[in-house]
């Protein structure tokens, strides 16, 4: 292996864990030649020939040692689950009947204090090894497998080609043993088991057996286990080891072998005799026999990178382990020699420094290196590679550090224009990894559209299988292709990734596609169909109004089928977009604006939006100053061919300015009877919103009222102010508009108290004649008429109101006065008769009182006025001159039967008259109430009600 590189991955360590001291060897206090030796669990255990068992320490210091066997031990193997130690050797003390090879297996948790000199370990279990059935033989190799503790699988290999088997819990006995013989050689003859090896894949158990003729498998899972030859030649012992991946690994004076369960794999032609073959983290171990110095070296080979990690001449080695990441050699002499692994650094330093950097790659890739270290190795090999010009095998070298270096150390390395395409390619690829930004976006589109790489724009854009996300940033590449004139290409982004107001963006300002945009929308969902006309939908309006009313019908009456029961459904209303919602599209065309609110509410009677949509339809209709844009579009036009004309005329010596005039004329016209036909539609909507039977209207009462003051319609004004009976504003109305014959109409309407009128609007109105400072003789007269009629004013107020007026003569109220005097004369004599006859009746009595005070009082009735019988004693008179028996009397009767009912309607009337002096409210709603006030309070005074005397109570003496 001329051609594979040698390096120094390797050192030799020093002995301790501080690294202190010199080369190691083994401790003084084990003076026998060590046959055997086993790592694990943080120790190295090493058997003896004189049956001493030593465990040693990291710095190789004896930790401590027992005495195993009485005469030798063979094997050992520390096993890696459990702190237990199974050894094979010679024991003299076994029965003189039996073999003399015993295998021990020792517990080295459990130590038992033996003096002050040493500790043996607690020894599980005492096996005899060779029985009856299995007769005694030379024991060549040992191998033992730890299934589920605390089964064991323990293979001893004999030199007659046998191999004794023993499975099961060693501690307790409880074992089976078997025999496994390999394949005979041609001559008959056996050969001895120079290596042994397991091979575990889940519940399968395999073993491989190694002779100097042949290599076999046995399929221990199988019952009885199957034998199978995987060659026809073996090795010497020592020879054999297992890799991590559980190949057999054979090494032979041309080459070493690797064997798998089906045969031979691969083969390394390392020359000469190998004295000893181990694997280590990776690392294939050989320790060689040169032919011409007979000198033994130490080679560490790295297989997957094909080099040698370390190569070092080496003494005589009588052991090799491996344990606490050291490969450590014990030589015939005791010495050891313990040789460590550098770190990566060390070794990716070393590459470095030769500008080996395909081979540091390999390195840290086939140790299995974190990501971040690999990829600082491919950076600085793609500088190097950078530094000699070689920018597409340096590219390539960036690429595969995406994800773990800054794309920007990357990308201003190549921003000038002669490698652009290397740019692009490493942009390419930081999208597939979806770790571009919008910045690496713009850049890669740029770079496109530079090279004018349409096919490959078509591929980065369009070229995808539309499953999951899209691997660049959306908003970017659509601003790029738009800069760049790609529509196309922008439209299909915007799409894909359903931005379809990017979508609706570009087809209405870079391309003006107005009919492919309304499809568009209408074949969207509901919401975000509305989302995009809110946003988009003054362009629309402005270039397909008629288009854009329709699809807003259908959005927001769902799908515009008017005989969809809607009321019965208030949350899928809710859910429907508002007409409200998309008002503000229509500023510049409020006809259009007219169109839709008018068709909705002939769709939908029940909208949560119904005040809003209703006000918006009276300021359209009722605003005087509503601008049209195609109106405005024919006067433009008009008037530039005026000029055209007004050029030429002026050539010819003549202006038509009289054309023009009536040109302006008809438009104004045109303007005039928009108004009033808008108008027309706002009184019916005033009307049809607020019906009689309507409680509150289905528009805001204050706007409304506002619009029509603003605009000075009449007609609105005066139906609010009839709804809100805000009579006197009706008045108002009337009076401004000096419209005397509406005035009293209106009043005739609306002051008939028989049906719910305010009869002071009479009084309202006269007092405007009475200040008008015109002659309005007839209309004065037909109202003192209704006043007369009503008697809704006295004369003396008539007279003070109409005098204000200089226009009006005396002959206006002559016939009224004439009347009103001898109305007044006829209740004057009617009241002095009132009075005449109430004194003459207070007069008599007086006299009757004073009767009774100072005179007697004779009682003639013989009858009792109860039951008319004959009036006897016990009788009883009262003064009202009625007499009865004292049995028709009720007990404790005090007051007579016959008068007591009208003397207590008198008191109750009394009584009532008292609270009703407390009581202000109905004293001045009787007087607010009343035609005639001062009557009012002479009644209340006539009764006494507001007098300050006091009536004291009825029980007072």
């Amino acid at each position: 292996m001329y051609q594979w590189r040698k390096f120094e991955f390797f050192e030799e360590k020093a002995a301790g864990r501080g690294g202190g001291g010199g080369a190691p060897s083994v401790p003084a206090e084990i003076a026998g030649r060590v046959t055997c030796c086993s790592g694990g669990r943080g120790r190295v255990a090493v058997g003896c020939d004189d049956g001493t068992v030593g465990i040693l320490d990291r710095g190789f210091r004896l930790s401590y040692g027992f005495q195993a066997y009485a005469s030798s031990v063979l094997f050992l193997q520390q096993l890696k689950q459990r702190n237990v130690l199974v050894t094979v050797g010679d024991d003299d003390q076994a029965s003189s009947q039996s073999s003399e090879i015993c295998l021990k297996v020792f517990d080295l948790d459990k130590v038992q204090e033996e003096g002050s000199s040493s500790t043996t370990p607690f020894c599980v279990q005492i096996l005899r090894i060779f029985t009856n059935q299995f007769p005694q033989a030379k024991i060549t190799s040992f191998l033992v497998l730890e299934e589920a503790p605390p089964i064991l699988l323990i293979a001893i290999g004999l030199d007659n080609g046998s191999i004794y088997c023993i499975k099961g819990d060693i501690a307790r006995e409880r074992i089976t043993r078997f025999l496994l013989q390999v394949e005979a050689v041609s001559d008959g003859t056996s050969s001895p088991i120079t290596g042994l090896g397991f091979r575990v894949e889940g519940q399968a158990h395999q073993l491989f057996a190694v002779t100097p003729s042949a290599i076999t498998l046995f399929s221990l899972h199988h019952q009885p286990p199957r034998r199978q030859t995987l060659d026809q030649i073996g090795c010497e012992i020592n020879a054999v080891a297992m890799s991590d991946r559980m190949d057999l690994i054979v090494g032979r004076p041309e080459a070493v072998y690797f064997y798998e369960v089906d045969g031979r794999g691969p083969c390394w032609a390392f020359d000469g005799s190998k004295k000893f073959v181990g694997w280590f983290r990776g690392y294939l171990l050989c320790i060689i026999e040169d032919q011409r110095s007979r000198k033994n070296m130490l080679n560490i080979y790295d297989l997957k990178n094909r080099l040698i990690a370390h190569s070092m001449p080496v003494g005589d080695v009588s052991h090799l382990v491996t344990e606490w990441g050291y490969i450590i050699l014990i030589m015939s002499d005791k010495r050891i020699l313990c040789i460590g692994e550098k770190d990566m650094e060390s070794k990716l330093d070393m590459l470095f420094k030769k500008n080996l950097y395909t081979v540091a790659i390999n390195l840290v890739q086939s140790q299995q290196a974190d990501p971040a270290s690999t990829a600082e190795v491919l950076r600085k090999y793609g500088d190097h590679l950078y530094g000699k010009q070689e920018y597409n095998e340096a590219m390539s070298q960036y690429i595969l550090t995406i994800g773990h270096l800054e794309p920007s150390y990357v990308i201003q390395k190549f921003l000038d224009a002669k490698r652009i395409y290397n740019l692009t390619n490493y942009l390419e690829k930081l999208h597939d990894r979806g770790l571009a930004s919008k910045d690496h976006t713009t850049l890669l589109l740029n770079c496109y559209t530079k090279q004018k790489d349409v096919e490959k724009l078509n591929h980065f854009i369009k070229d995808e299988d539309g499953v999951g996300e899209i691997k660049f940033d959306v908003e970017t590449a659509i601003r790029v292709c738009r800069a760049a004139g790609y529509h196309e290409h922008a439209m299909f982004v915007a799409k894909k990734a359903g931005r379809h107001e990017l979508y609706l963006k570009i087809l209405l300002e870079d391309l003006a596609r107005y009919n492919e945009a309304l499809q568009y929308i209408s074949s969207l969902e509901a919401n975000q169909a509305g989302l995009t006309v809110k946003e988009y939908g003054k362009i629309l309006v402005d270039h397909r109004p008629a288009q854009t009313v329709e699809i807003l019908l259908k959005l927001c009456t769902d799908g515009g089928d008017p005989t969809t029961s809607r009321g019965s459904n208030s949350m899928r209303l809710l859910m429907i977009p508002s007409p409200m919602d998309f008002v503000n599209i229509f500023v510049h065309s409020p006809q259009y604006l007219m169109e839709f609110l008018e068709n909705y509410i002939k769709a939908v009677k029940d909208s949560p939006a119904q005040t809003e949509i209703h006000n918006t339809l009276l300021e359209l209709y009722i605003s005087k100053d509503l601008s049209f844009p195609s109106m405005s579009l024919e006067n433009g036009l008009e008037d530039h061919n005026i000029k055209d004309r007004k050029g030429k005329d002026t050539a010819n010596g003549y202006k038509s300015g009289t054309r023009e005039k009536a040109k302006l004329g008809k438009e104004d016209a045109k303007m005039a009877k928009d108004i009033v036909d808008r108008q027309r539609k706002g009184l019916a909507l005033l009307k049809s919103a607020w019906t009689s039977e309507m409680e509150e209207p289905l528009y805001s009462i204050d706007l409304a009222l506002i619009i029509c003051n603003a605009n000075a319609f009449k007609d609105g004004l005066l139906f609010l102010y009839e709804k809100l009976k805000l009579y006197r504003e009706v008045i108002s109305c009337y009076k401004q508009a000096h419209d005397h014959a509406g005035l009293i109409a209106c009043c005739k309407k609306l002051g008939d108290s028989s049906q719910g009128g305010d009869p002071s609007l009479w009084g309202d109105l006269l007092k405007y004649f009475g200040e008008l400072g015109e002659d309005c003789s007839k209309e004065v007269k037909e109202v003192l008429t209704y006043i007369e009629k009503g008697d809704i004013l006295p004369p003396i107020v008539v007279l003070q109101t109409l005098s204000k007026n200089p226009c009006l003569s005396l002959s206006v109220v002559k016939d009224y006065i004439a009347r009103k005097l001898e109305q007044e004369s006829k209740l004057i004599e009617d009241d002095r008769k009132s009075i005449d006859k109430y004194q003459e009746e207070t007069e008599l009595m007086r006299r009757e009182t004073e009767d009774l005070k100072t005179n007697a009082k004779v009682f003639q009735l013989s009858k009792c006025t109860a039951c008319t019988f004959t009036l006897d004693l016990p009788a009883v008179h009262f003064m009202c001159m009625h007499s009865f028996h004292l049995r028709c009397l009720g007990d404790n009767e005090k007051e007579c039967p016959e008068c007591a009912a009208e003397y207590r309607s008198v008191m109750e009337a009394k009584q009532k008259l008292e609270l009703n002096a407390r009581d202000h409210d109905l004293f001045f709603r009787q007087l607010r109430g009343s035609k005639d006030g001062f009557s009012v309070v002479a009644d209340y005074f006539s009764k006494g009600v507001v007098s300050k005397t006091t009536i004291p109570p009825e029980n007072a003496s």
